[in-house]
């Protein structure tokens, strides 16, 4: 008998008893094994596949079919982590859209929940989802689908207008019946508010110490990432005589509140 994987439920009840959340990307299922005996609850079968896995310069090649066949390895090589596959670029433009998309995801590549970005712009998506019973991960902060629009890959959220824009946005997407929420690249003071001010997850990259937890792109944490990494990446291998060794150690870290540490986050 398959073990019982990790579910929306689980993942609330540990935001509400205070214990933190461990999230890597996974992109086959020889690291979805990995990952998940080393302790990480959450899988994401991120659409930064297409950077690290397929060599894009952006996200945004990235189509369905990758993301389906990508998820469908990452649940083959588990049994008990929660998979989420990310709704790539322009899958989800509308509510028919993204409900096409999504039943793929979950239906051929058996995953238990789709993350999306985009704040109130997307509760319509985000409702036609939910009412269907499809689990939602929100994305809020740095938009990687949307880098051309943004300038680059760069903080987000500075500033008193900028912040109170996220806020809302976070809350809306609450209420529009999203169990889960990735904040990316924002100060670290802004995340730990909205933590704080969600009933839901709130999973951190880049947003500092104050979420219920944190997720890293595999590869980075790994130091197979760019050559000069974002502040908030750190080398887990190093002094680790293992891969399993080194996710062993990140899920340690981000169980005791020590990874990230200050350094890591923006003010």
């Amino acid at each position: 008998m398959r073990e019982k994987r990790i579910s929306v439920v689980d993942l609330a009840r540990m935001k509400t008893e205070g214990e933190k959340i461990a999230v890597l990307t996974a992109y086959d299922a020889t690291f979805a094994r990995v990952l998940e005996t080393a302790g990480v609850e959450v899988l994401l079968v991120g659409d930064s596949l297409g950077m690290v896995v397929q060599g894009q310069a952006t996200t945004l090649p990235v189509s369905v079919d990758d993301m389906v066949y990508h998820t469908a390895a990452v649940v083959r090589g588990s049994r008990r982590a929660l998979v989420v596959a990310d709704m790539p670029f322009l899958s989800c433009a509308t509510p028919a859209m993204a409900l096409e998309a999504a039943g793929r995801l979950m239906q051929r590549g058996g995953a238990q929940m789709v993350k999306l970005e985009g704040g109130r712009r997307r509760l319509e998506v985000v409702e036609a989802l939910v009412a269907e019973g499809i689990p939602v991960c929100g994305h809020l902060g740095l938009l990687p689908q949307s880098v051309h629009k943004l300038g680059g890959y760069r903080v987000q959220g500075r500033g008193a207008e900028e912040a109170g824009r996220l806020v809302a946005d976070a809350e809306a997407l609450q209420a529009a019946g999203a169990d889960m929420l990735v904040l990316e690249c924002v100060p670290s003071a802004l995340a730990e508010r909205v933590s704080r001010a969600l009933r839901i997850p709130v999973i951190g990259i880049g947003a500092g110490v104050g979420c219920d937890g944190q997720v890293l792109v595999l590869y980075d944490m790994l130091g197979m990432g760019p050559e000069n990494p974002p502040r908030f990446i750190e080398d887990f291998l190093v002094g680790q005589g293992s891969v399993a060794a080194a996710v062993k150690q990140y899920v340690r870290e981000v169980k005791a509140g020590r990874f990230p540490g200050p350094e890591h986050g923006f003010e």
